[in-house]
Parts: structure tokens; sequence; C-alpha cells
């Protein structure tokens, strides 16, 4: 297998990147308490241009990262929150019929924005659900049989509860392939949770979010420049084959009825690649595709119901196959 030429990123291309992505990270933890891990994996998804699906229950933060990231460049932010009633129309826009001007006029929906919120996915009809698909695969939205592109970034995060399962549309395993990373939140400690109630309740009225102290530390473009730097970092052979190996075991461990699909691979790298230039380096190494293993395929993998009932987890899973499946040696 040979290596794939691409155009090594300078030495002062990684430094100018590197600040600036220390540099949203530090503006982000402004206002999110705590959650370090859960911000640097939407980080990581960020860079990597792909799609994060974030599990938890209400009230732990999760429309104010978003907030607090779209801040940090610039960038559009819209919610919506999924209910059984909700219409493709109603995410993707539609078009209406101007009796003034005798002219059919588009009206985007929320879906054309930079970061997209989307909560409750899973209350969603599988009609509404799969009107994202185009949206977070192609850049694209296709209304009337015409295509308009995204302006990027564009990123979709989408949450779903763990917790209440009835009237819920779990989400088929084509679109949770989509997203990059599974993210599971878990609730604060007790420090970070007092400071959390110290800043909310400051002097303030209502529950309302608070984002005025991140502070834009780049523009669109400059993201955009940054996502194609990840792209750009070196990735030797023998750390892809490594990835490769950690994906094609998920489909051979015993109580695994599915594994995890060649993108679960090509998304390790992606990952990596963006784990690597938070860590200040312009090339991956194994322990970076251990460090995003768990939130890469932790959505890919389908236990069989016996192992299931024995009280494992994808994450359990994954775990053992790291420990099994031998890292290169530098």
């Amino acid at each position: 297998m040979s290596e794939v030429q691409v155009v090594v990123v300078t030495d002062e291309e990684l430094a100018r990147a590197s600040a600036r992505v220390a540099r949203m990270r530090e503006e982000v933890g402004r206002v999110v308490i705590g959650q370090a891990e859960e911000v640097e994996q939407v980080l990581l998804a960020f860079l990597a241009g792909g799609h994060v699906l974030i599990e938890g229950v209400p009230g732990l933060g999760k429309t104010l990262l978003v907030l607090a990231l779209a801040r940090t460049f610039g960038g559009k932010f819209a919610r919506v929150q999924f209910t059984p009633d909700l219409m493709p129309s109603d995410v993707t826009g539609h078009v209406v019929y101007e009796g003034a001007s005798g002219t059919f006029r588009l009206r985007k929906g929320p879906a054309f924005t930079n970061l997209l919120l989307a909560d409750e996915i899973n209350r969603a009809s599988a009609k509404t659900q799969s009107a994202l698909l185009e949206v977070m695969q192609e850049g694209q939205i296709t209304i009337e049989g015409e295509a308009t592109k995204l302006a990027p970034p564009f990123m979709t995060l989408a949450t779903q509860n763990p917790i209440e399962q009835e009237g819920t549309y779990p989400l088929p395993e084509a679109q949770l392939d989509r997203f990059l990373l599974k993210i599971v939140v878990d609730y604060p400690s007790l420090d970070e949770e007092a400071r959390i109630v110290e800043l909310v309740t400051a002097g303030r009225i209502g529950g309302q979010l608070e984002v005025s102290a991140v502070q834009p530390v780049c523009t669109a473009d400059e993201v955009l420049e940054l996502q194609r730097t990840v792209a750009r970092l070196t990735v030797l052979e023998r750390v892809r084959e490594y990835a490769v190996r950690i994906v094609r075991e998920t489909r051979a461990w015993r109580g695994v009825a599915m594994g995890a699909g060649p993108r679960g691979g090509i998304s390790l790298v992606r990952v990596a690649r963006a784990k690597a230039l938070l860590e200040g380096r312009g090339f991956v190494t194994p322990d970076d595709i251990k460090a995003v293993a768990l939130p890469v395929l932790r959505h890919r993998l389908t236990l069989a119901p016996e192992l299931e009932l024995e009280g494992v987890t994808t994450d359990d899973v994954l775990r053992s196959i790291l420990q099994k499946v031998e890292a290169p040696r530098e």
C-alpha cells in the first residue's frame, strides 16, 4: 500500500492554526463550565467538518455550547425542537406564492445556517429525520427540485434524551452513520454544578443563556482554512492501518451483531487529525486514534441482545478491542 501524497503543512501554518483553535476552545470555556472533554469533542468534529450526535438529559448546557461555538467565528445559529408533528419543510424551508407579485419565493428554513441544533431529533418522524440526510451528507437542500448549497462551514448537532423512549423514533443505522461523533454528556461534578448555579443566578432574570463573554477569534473563512489544514496533516500508513484494524475487529468481536463499516475507519482518521492539531502536532499518532475511538465508533456498533442483557455497553466492547489490537510502534 503506497503513501498518499499530500501538501505538507508548514510549521508556520501549524503554529497559526493551533493558536487559533486554542483560542476558540478558551472562549467557549468562558461560559461552558466543566465538560472539557465534551467541548473538545465538539470542536474536533467541527474542525473535521463532521456532525455530532449528543446524548444526555436536558439541562446540561448543550444549547449554550453550540451558541458559544457559533460566537467564536461570528457564525449563524439555529435551533429546531423536533416533535412528532414536525414536517420536513419546517427544517429545510419551502416555496411560497406571493399574490402581489405573482411569483414564487423560497422561504428558507432553519437549516440554512452554520450551526444547526436539532433538539431531541428522535422525537420526529422518520420522514423528517431523513430530511437532514441530504443536508448533512451533501451540504445542500433540495426544494421543488432545485438544489441550494449551504454556506460553509456547516455542522448539525443533534441531541437525544437517553431516558425517555416513549413516543420516539430511533434513528436508523444509515443516519447514525452520518454522524461523525456520538458524544455522551454526563452530569457535572459538585464544584462545577455549584459554579454553574452561581453564574446563572448572578443578577439575571429568568434562565436566558448568556454568551456575551465569548469573543470572536476568527471568521467563517478562517474556520474553513482550519478545516483544510486539518485535512492535510500527515497520517503514516501504519497509523492508518491501525485505525482500519480496530474497525475490522468490531465486526468479528463476540456479541457484536453489527460492527462498524468503512466510514468508521475514515472517521477515525479524520477526527484523529483534528486531535493532532489540538495537540499542536502536524502528524497523527496511534494515541490520537485511541483517544477518539469511543466517540467515533460507539454509535456504529449494534450489540447482540445477550450482551446487552449482561449489562455490557458499546464503550466496554471498544475498550476491550483497543486493548487487544496492537498499536504500531513509533
